[in-house]
């Protein structure tokens, strides 16, 4: 499980436990409130009263027996416990709607809370079905009360109900029932804009997180990579010469070749984390991004990775301009669509977004239905030679890292085993 799902969950899980000391908050209060609305002259056990004391410690009951399945047991299956919980809310809702009369229109407003909490826990599905289920339980009493089916216990006692005719019933139907709509739709339009920007923000503190790790490694590294390359093209010439005085096919011939072929890998190893460490920005040019995209996506699809074996989906925005060397930006996109598909074993499937963001960003997805990864693995990815394949220096990813990083850009991943990845790419566009 990646950063994402486990900051997500712990989140989910820690909502809940509010709702759930909430409800007993609620109960406690409910009880409360009827102590002190009995009338001093009423009998101990007047009927209204012990409903609404049996609701109360029915609410109290309830509210211990999630504390006891949401500690002991941690049900896997959150949202739907959610679920069951607000559910059951609207149940209790209901009843006590119920006892007091359509017809007073007092309580109908908690209606409106449990539908909030549940956008906040469930988002905007959850609140819209939420909102439905609200709807039709308040239309159904409604419409028993008024044929006479069900009677309010406090009519009697508060007198909050007067007789309505059918008219003024189905304007309180049509009104709460808008209102139990309109409070989905916009507590659910604020829960999901409070989730992409919590998304944004550890996306973000990841970033900041890895280009500290990488910060003073960097700098050693462009030093020591430097040293490196100067003696090891004296070898790899040095070598060369030998070679010319040596017959072909001899041992000596056979152990220099091998040399030289070591040479020219480790001067590309070099080359690479001179890459990693200090990306060079000498040939920045104006991108029309959506037409250099286009470009490296029909190269891939005809290289031999991805021909005849996995299938490309393209969403792409026209009109977007980068300041980036082309080269570069070619390197970033070719690594992070290999990387996609050898993620796929046999057949599979490759998806290409690309999105405005606010603040003169865009945004690039590309997504695959491959193996996924593991949370351990997706934080080290980053990270210099490290590699879960048999061949490969573990320097792409770093490099890509490094290169948007140097464009003001940062790179972000989201995975699961066994259902695929999704790499982020958010670069500073132009006006």
């Amino acid at each position: 499980m990646d950063h994402f799902s486990i900051t997500r969950e712990s989140d989910f899980y820690h909502k809940l436990k509010w709702l759930m000391l909430a409800r007993v908050f609620f109960a406690l209060i409910m009880l409360t409130t009827s102590l002190i609305i009995q009338p001093a002259e009423s009998k101990p056990l007047e009927k209204p009263f012990v409903i609404l004391y049996t609701l109360s410690l029915s609410v109290f009951v309830v509210s211990l027996i999630y504390a006891a399945i949401f500690r002991y047991v941690r049900i896997r299956k959150g949202i739907l416990f959610a679920y069951l919980q607000v559910i059951i809310d609207t149940f209790f809702v209901s009843f006590i709607i119920i006892i007091t009369g359509i017809s007073s229109n007092i309580f109908a407003f908690l209606y409106m809370v449990v539908i909030i909490y549940s956008s906040i826990l469930l988002f905007r599905r959850g609140s819209f079905i939420v909102a439905a289920i609200c709807s039709i339980q308040y239309g159904a009493i409604a419409d028993l009360e008024y044929y006479g089916f069900l009677n309010p216990f406090f009519l009697d006692h508060i007198y909050l109900s007067t007789p309505q005719d059918w008219h003024h019933v189905l304007y309180r139907i049509i009104s709460t029932m808008s209102a139990c709509f309109a409070v989905a739709f916009l507590s659910s339009l604020l829960s999901e804009r409070t989730r992409t920007t919590e998304t944004e923000l550890l996306a973000m503190e990841n970033h900041v997180r890895r280009v500290a790790k990488l910060a003073s490694l960097g700098e050693m590294a462009a030093g020591l990579a430097h040293e490196i390359k100067n003696p090891l093209a004296s070898l790899s010439g040095s070598i060369q010469l030998l070679k010319q005085d040596t017959d072909s096919g001899t041992a000596d011939n056979r152990l220099m070749q091998i040399i030289l072929r070591e040479s020219e890998r480790l001067n590309a190893l070099v080359s690479e984390f001179l890459l990693f460490a200090k990306p060079s920005q000498d040939n920045i040019e104006i991108i029309q991004l959506d037409h250099e995209l286009a470009e490296i996506i029909t190269l891939f699809k005809n290289d031999s990775s991805c021909r005849n074996r996995i299938d490309l989906t393209t969403e792409l925005v026209p009109d977007f301009k980068i300041a980036m060397d082309p080269a570069q930006l070619r390197q970033v996109l070719w690594n992070i669509l290999l990387n996609a598909a050898d993620a796929i074993e046999k057949q599979g499937h490759i998806i290409i977004k690309m999105y405005p963001l606010q603040r003169r960003h865009v945004c690039i997805t590309i997504t695959d239905d491959g193996c996924g990864m593991s949370h351990k693995t997706v934080k080290k990815i980053f990270d210099p030679f490290f590699t879960t394949k048999a061949s490969g220096t573990g320097l792409g990813l770093s490099i890509v890292h490094s290169i948007l990083q140097s464009y003001n850009g940062w790179l972000g991943v989201y995975s699961q085993l066994d259902k695929g990845t999704t790499f982020t790419l958010n670069m500073r566009r132009l006006i």
